[in-house]
């Protein structure tokens, strides 16, 4: 796994960290939430959007520190995670980072072989 981690200080709403994980890339966006909230600016949520609408795979990585869990939360959910407290959007929580880099692997696994054989996306 190849881990690139993003220093923007321009906006733009690029992701945090880049992954290159057995040859299937996605974004990591990471975020601490002291409350059942998550700060995004409007920029990230576009971001999250477009990308994940055009096939991209990018999650945001949530440290809870009211609940010390972590949320993954796939990028296509930017907008509830502006709109819903943290415990209302689709996601997974995890204890810990092994059980979540489990899950990680297998969502990112999944998401490629439905990718494989289609051809250019248009």
């Amino acid at each position: 796994m190849l881990t690139t981690r993003i220093e923007n200080r321009h906006g733009g709403g690029v992701p945090d960290v880049h992954v290159l994980w057995d040859g299937m890339p996605f974004w990591v966006e990471l975020k601490v939430s002291k409350t059942n909230k998550v700060k995004l600016s409007p920029h990230q949520v576009a971001w999250h959007t477009a990308y994940w609408a055009r096939g991209g795979l990018s999650f945001f990585l949530v440290k809870s520190l009211s609940s010390s869990y972590i949320h993954l939360i796939p990028g296509s959910e930017a907008v509830d995670l502006v709109q819903k407290p943290l415990s209302e959007v689709q996601g997974s929580m995890f204890a810990g980072p092994a059980p979540l880099v489990d899950a990680l692997r297998a969502v990112i696994f999944d998401h490629y072989a439905g990718v494989v054989g289609r051809g250019p996306r248009s």
